[in-house]
């Protein structure tokens, strides 16, 4: 272990309805990371023909969520009117502020083939003075954000486009 790790976190396993979220913040260890409330390890996990992604509408104040995807696809709509599929390399960035209520499924589409899900889910403190902001979803396509290129590889992974 070099002396920049300080702690080893066990993660907390929650079934959201066929795949597992591993929560990694906050542990019995640290409640949180500078400004990081929750850190989520999304599946991996397989859907069969006619299956996916389900997690229901639900609502979030005070915090924003910054989700990317390695492999799969899924779709976030919400309150303010966002409806948005999400692809692995691309970036949503949901600001709950004062309120919003979403909803994350795997597309119609997606859901006729065998469907793969894979990614991570950060929850962002916002300060104090924005807390009460006005909601508002942003996506990020992968093509818009910076990237690591690296040769030689059998199989490109999302992330090293």
């Amino acid at each position: 272990m070099t002396d920049s790790i300080q702690h080893l976190l066990d993660p907390h396993i929650q079934d959201l309805g066929g795949f597992q979220a591993r929560r990694l913040l906050p542990s019995d260890v640290l409640a949180l990371v500078g400004p990081f409330i929750f850190f989520d390890h999304l599946g991996p996990a397989v859907f069969p023909p006619g299956r996916g992604v389900d997690v229901r509408p639900h609502p979030h104040i005070n915090l924003a969520t910054v989700t990317y995807l390695f492999e799969g696809v899924w779709l976030h709509r919400d309150s303010v009117g966002s409806v948005q599929e999400i692809h692995p390399g691309a970036v949503n960035w949901m600001t709950a502020g004062r309120g919003i209520v979403h909803s994350e499924r795997t597309p119609q589409d997606e859901c006729n083939k065998e469907a793969i899900l894979h990614g991570i889910q950060t929850w962002v403190a916002l300060p104090d003075e924005h807390e009460e902001t006005g909601p508002w979803f942003r996506h990020h396509p992968a093509t818009e954000l910076p990237a690591w290129f690296k040769t030689g590889l059998d199989k490109i992974s999302p992330f090293l486009r």
